[in-house]
C-alpha cells in the first residue's frame, strides 16, 4: 500500500503498524513524535496503529543541544 512519510511517497505491506514503520526507518522510538493524518499518535499506541493506504505521516526526531 502507498503512504506518505514526511512528504515522500513510500510503499509498505498491508497490515504494517506504526511501530513496524518506525523500526523499518531505523528511528529511535523514545526520541520521535508521529502524526498520522494530522493527529498525534501516542507512543503507547504505535504497536496497535495499523497504517492504511493513503495515510499521511509526519515523523519528527528530537535532538538535544546546548
Amino acid at each position: 500500500m502507498r503512504i506518505t512519510v514526511n512528504g515522500q511517497p513510500r510503499e509498505v505491506p498491508e497490515g504494517t503498524t506504526l511501530k513496524a514503520l518506525v523500526e523499518l526507518l531505523a528511528l529511535k522510538g523514545d526520541r520521535i513524535a508521529c502524526e498520522r493524518n494530522l493527529e498525534v499518535v501516542p507512543r503507547a499506541k504505535y504497536a496497535e496503529t495499523k497504517l492504511a493506504d493513503g495515510d499521511k505521516l509526519e515523523i519528527v526526531t528530537f535532538v538535544g543541544g546546548g
